[in-house]
């Protein structure tokens, strides 16, 4: 008897195996009311514009972007010029202080 036990079960097993197998290849349908399709394919269509306008304010940013670069290259030179000429004003301005500040000194040594 034990053997036929253990040839049963194992039968058993390989039926439950090939159950599983069968209704695995078998598609699935999912019911799904007409309102509930439609609410998904609102759904849908939002995401897929949402989507659009994303990559469009994308494509715009990077071009503002590039343009932003091009403008920065652009004005490097003249900051550089800018720059360098605010250093010799300033430049300037220290001597003409001090020329100012000798001037004065020599009108206080005269009125004494």
């Amino acid at each position: 008897m034990s053997q036929s036990f253990w040839e049963d079960e194992n039968v058993e097993e390989a039926q439950a195996g090939q159950q599983l197998l069968h209704e695995a290849a078998e598609p699935r349908t999912l019911a799904l009311s007409v309102d509930d399709f439609s609410a998904l394919e609102e759904r849908v269509l939002r995401a897929v514009e949402l989507v659009k306008r994303e990559r469009l304010a994308r494509t715009a940013a990077e071009e503002r972007a590039t343009q932003a670069e091009a403008q920065m290259r652009e004005h490097a030179p003249l900051l550089e010029n800018l720059q360098k000429e605010v250093n010799a004003l300033r430049t300037e301005r220290d001597y003409v202080r001090q020329r100012v500040e000798r001037l004065l000194a020599q009108l206080d040594a005269l009125e004494v």
